[in-house]
């Protein structure tokens, strides 16, 4: 803001004379207008200090003072306002470990000097504990190929290393591209990160919470084998079985589930670093992408290893349409586990009511002493979830155009959130609902007897017809199929009672007289 050169007090004077202002008011308003532009000016330097000049290829940005990111990240900042999502921690972790490798085996190669590379390890490691999030503002919902967060890893880990080593923060000391990205590619870098972030989900949380499960599961069908109920088909009365036998299914559920999601590890293992821009490995030295592997496998305990064919690896992301796959088949697995329990714990007196869930939470805000299945609804939901976030990561999987999939940090997000949403669920699932399961015994024992699928053992020794008949002659007169079968004397009663036997119902056999 510039004042006019020729004025001065005089001329205002002169001027709100000409419109009749007495001339004290005319002076009081030019000194007053003199303390308000200094007060402006001196606002505005405030203002500007909080924002530094930074320049890319496209100009110069203004870029938070305070912020470790650069002009690429201001810049995409700015272009994608659409959710609020930012990527996930572990995904951020991922991007750390691979510059953080990057750096020394740069270095062990003669490219990136000492210096240099202990200040981008140092800014890196920061990144991998997550003391730099803050920093990393991006809207998972970018560029598709994620070089914008590629690049705000970059910038992040420059300037924090560019302050390591005393220079200031945006001077390039350390450059994003020529010393941290070096011999990278955003489209070899991303898909690398993903695997490295879903593979240790996988073994760090989801297989273990997995096992959990099972084993609560299978200490259920173990507690519960003495205890005869009801079988349901069609949600209708069925023959007899164990409630353990019932859990044994759960449990093998379970088990498969580990199964298969374990089954997928070995695609995800497989990754895409050292292809750069379109697999062919430009501006890479030939050791690059073994070094940084080798040096990532020995941090996490995992066995990567790099893509037998990194046209495939960059063009394609079948790998993770296969691991969200057997993410979708665990979760509509543990949404019939839940949902089973959840039924079999309806009432509890004009319900199924066969099975008591743990009181975890009042359960209405009108209806007092109710208690709800909250703890298996929960585990519903996620499972519900994690079907939608697999169709996400379907149709990203096939939006591979050429040498790139433009997909990848909304498949990142979408996959790494159902591993830890069905990991979280599964514990909570295994310890808030399934450990302290009770059956009620009594209601069991009198559900059996009251079934008309108790005839079906009947059926082999007096015929289907007879049979069905009886069965509709308990139904309409509300007596039990043993009680009509004795006053029409179809059989003795001590072949009634070893043919009506619930327990024995339960195993492999057809009966007879």
């Amino acid at each position: 803001m510039k004042e006019s050169p020729d004025r001065s007090p005089k001329r205002d004077s002169d001027l709100l004379k000409a419109s009749l202002i007495p001339p004290r008011l005319v002076s009081c308003t030019w000194v007053l207008a003199q303390i308000g532009l200094q007060v402006y000016r001196v606002l505005m330097s405030e203002t500007n200090k909080a924002f530094r000049i930074e320049q890319d290829s496209m100009g110069e940005i203004e870029v938070p003072s305070n912020a470790y990111y650069g002009a690429q990240t201001q810049r995409a900042v700015e272009n994608f306002r659409i959710s609020g999502r930012r990527l996930p921690r572990g995904l951020i972790a991922a991007l750390g470990m691979i510059k953080h490798a990057a750096a020394e085996a740069n270095n062990t190669l003669g490219l990136l000097d000492h210096e240099k590379c202990e200040a981008i390890c140092r800014a890196a490691e920061e990144v991998i504990e997550g003391d730099l999030d803050e920093h990393f503002a991006l809207d998972i919902y970018q560029t598709g190929s994620g070089t914008s967060s590629n690049m705000n890893t970059n910038e992040v880990i420059a300037n924090r290393a560019t302050e390591i080593l005393g220079g200031e923060i945006g001077s390039r000391l350390v450059h994003p591209n020529d010393h941290v990205n070096m011999g990278q590619s955003s489209n070899d870098v991303i898909p690398t990160a993903i695997h490295i972030a879903v593979l240790q989900g996988i073994e760090i949380d989801l297989l273990p919470s997995l096992r959990e499960l099972h084993t609560s599961l299978d200490a259920k069908a173990v507690e519960f084998d003495q205890v005869v109920k009801i079988g349901r088909t069609h949600l209708q009365d069925a023959t007899p079985l164990r409630m353990g036998q019932e859990f044994s299914g759960y449990a093998r559920q379970a088990e498969l589930s580990i199964r298969r999601v374990g089954d997928c590890r070995d695609a995800i293992a497989e990754v895409a670093l050292g292809g750069t821009a379109v697999g062919t490995g430009l501006n890479m030295h030939p050791a690059l992408a073994g070094n940084v592997i080798e040096k990532i496998n020995r941090r996490t305990g995992l066995k990567f290893r790099e893509a037998s064919n990194h046209f495939e690896a960059q063009g394609a992301q079948d790998s993770l349409v296969e691991a969200s796959g057997a993410l979708k088949t665990v979760a509509v697995s543990i949404m019939k586990i839940a949902n089973d329990i959840r039924w079999l714990g309806s009432g509890p007196r004009c319900g199924i009511g066969e099975l008591i869930l743990p009181a975890v939470q009042p359960g209405s805000s009108i209806m007092p002493g109710k208690v709800n299945p909250v703890i298996a609804e929960s585990a519903i939901q996620v499972a519900a979830q994690v079907i939608g976030n697999d169709l996400v990561v379907t149709l990203g999987g096939q939006w591979g155009s050429f040498e790139l999939n433009t997909m990848l940090p909304m498949m990142a997000s979408n996959i790494l959130e159902s591993i830890e949403i069905l990991a979280n669920a599964s514990r909570n699932f295994a310890k808030r609902c399934v450990d302290g399961l009770e059956v009620d015994e009594e209601r069991t024992a009198s559900m059996i007897e009251k079934s008309m699928a108790m005839v079906t053992s009947l059926a082999p020794v007096i015929g289907y017809d007879k049979a069905a008949a009886i069965a509709k002659e308990a139904h309409v007169s509300g007596r039990t199929v043993r009680q009509v079968a004795l006053e029409q004397e179809v059989l003795s009663v001590e072949d009634l009672d070893r043919l009506l036997d619930a327990m024995g119902m339960t195993e492999p056999g057809a009966p007879s007289v």
